[in-house]
């Protein structure tokens, strides 16, 4: 049975039998439940860590691989410009998405909650207290925290906040070695070779799990939540994924088609592999390998394109997330009656941008900016607990999209390339 079908089955299986878990053999009147639910966490956990602890090794390599070729040929400013013109564009647009489905739809007008019980939620109290102390920063101190003072201590706790200053180093280390380095068998340039080579081994290794753990974690999502787990707020999650499939497929869609002479269609199903595990994992950081693995394998991208703009946008290009947040800083805004400016709502999109291009590439990493962004624009942040119920699952959608959207950059910033292209061109238009 091919890899697609094997997740495609345990998706599937998952779903399945968490619903009927849930329905039929309720935790709280049957305890063997929370043991089944523990194994699964345990294959789930397994599984992410074997994943997670090759991303380090592997941004560190790729990064400085891409941007050591790319240095070589004078190709490094343009690659970047390009990579950083298309992700505002496109994280813009997605927005723009956000801001006119909330408004047509209006999801929040006339939803009724339990405002004193929301205020008290753990969830909640959790969020406002990582953004007291991300508010509490200077806005310089942002730019500074972008160099690393110890390399090796952002690597340490590269998934508490810490990959993006990791990542600059890799960038500026690579175009440092780019100018040192002549030969291309250099010893180093070969080790780093051989690191990218042995975390996509490490990749296949896990992939052999992937289905059992995608069965797991889904299994234990739809188990704990039910089909009635978007409860009050249905209609706002129902607006989220639509805006995001207007971007998968309309946005993504004509930028393939018009600017990289692509057939979506053929580029989606050459990804969908890709695309389901990034679902299931909820986690850009956690599908990078794989990201990685299928623009040189599947889409025969340039290895030096492709892995400076997927290790980058891993972090700095969500899209996914941008909309998302654009969506629920208006929603709520409508269930709390407060009538935003269009000074606030310009904000709003500026904001949902950055917050983009910052994002922690790990599950639920968009939700403490959201409230940061609520307070900016006068909403009580603990109307987030509204959607805290669901975030998991729009996590996994939006993750799917944020990764798409990746590839579509690099596609993108590939055409003119003389290895641009492993898919099927589009139809003359």
């Amino acid at each position: 049975m091919k890899q697609h079908y094997r997740l495609l089955l345990g998706f599937s299986l998952g779903v399945l039998g968490g619903l009927l878990g849930y329905y039929f053999l309720p935790a709280g009147e049957h305890a063997f439940m929370a043991k089944v639910t523990e194994l699964f966490t345990f294959v789930g956990a397994t599984f992410l860590r074997l994943i997670f602890m090759v991303v380090v090794p592997l941004i560190l390599s790729a990064l400085m691989l891409g941007v050591m070729e790319l240095g070589k040929g004078r190709g490094l400013g343009r690659v970047a410009g390009k990579s950083l013109l298309y992700t505002i564009l496109l994280s813009g647009l997605a927005v723009l998405i956000a801001i006119f489905t909330t408004h047509l739809f209006k999801p929040g007008v006339g939803l009724v909650f339990d405002r004193v019980a929301l205020a008290g939620n753990s969830g909640v109290l959790k969020l406002q207290e990582s953004v007291k102390t991300v508010t509490a920063k200077p806005w310089y101190q942002y730019l500074v925290d972008l160099l690393p003072q110890n390399p090796i201590d952002s690597a340490a706790r590269a998934f508490s906040g810490e990959i993006v200053a990791l990542m600059v180093f890799a960038l500026f280390f690579g175009w440092a070695l780019s100018t040192v380095i002549k030969e291309d068998d250099h010893p180093l340039v070969r080790c780093l070779e051989a690191t990218f080579q042995a975390c996509l081994k490490i990749i296949d290794l896990a992939m052999v799990l992937a289905p059992f753990a995608i069965f797991g974690m889904v299994f234990n999502t739809a188990y704990r939540m039910g089909a009635g787990f978007l409860g009050n707020v249905a209609f706002y999650a129902a607006i989220v994924v639509l805006g995001l499939a207007l971007q998968f497929f309309v946005v993504y869609g004509f930028f393939l088609k018009v600017v990289a002479k692509t057939s979506p269609w053929e580029f989606w199903k050459a990804c969908r592999d890709l695309f389901l595990y990034a679902f299931s994992t909820a986690s850009s950081n956690a599908t990078l390998p794989m990201s990685l693995e299928t623009a040189e394998q599947v889409l025969k991208l340039p290895p030096r394109i492709s892995r400076f703009v997927l290790t980058v946008g891993a972090t700095a290009n969500q899209n996914g997330t941008a909309l998302f947040e654009g969506v629920t800083v208006l929603f709520l805004a409508q269930v709390y009656g407060v009538d935003l400016s269009f000074g606030q709502q310009f904000l709003v999109v500026l904001m949902s941008i950055l917050a983009g291009i910052g994002t922690a590439g790990v599950p639920g990493g968009s939700l403490p900016l959201i409230v940061v962004l609520l307070t900016q624009v006068g909403v009580p942040a603990e109307g987030i607990g509204l959607i805290l119920g669901v975030d998991r699952f729009l996590d996994m959608c939006r993750t799917t999209l944020n990764v798409a959207g990746d590839l579509v950059i690099a596609k993108l910033v590939s055409v003119g390339t003389e290895d641009a292209s492993g898919i099927p061109e589009a139809d003359p238009i």
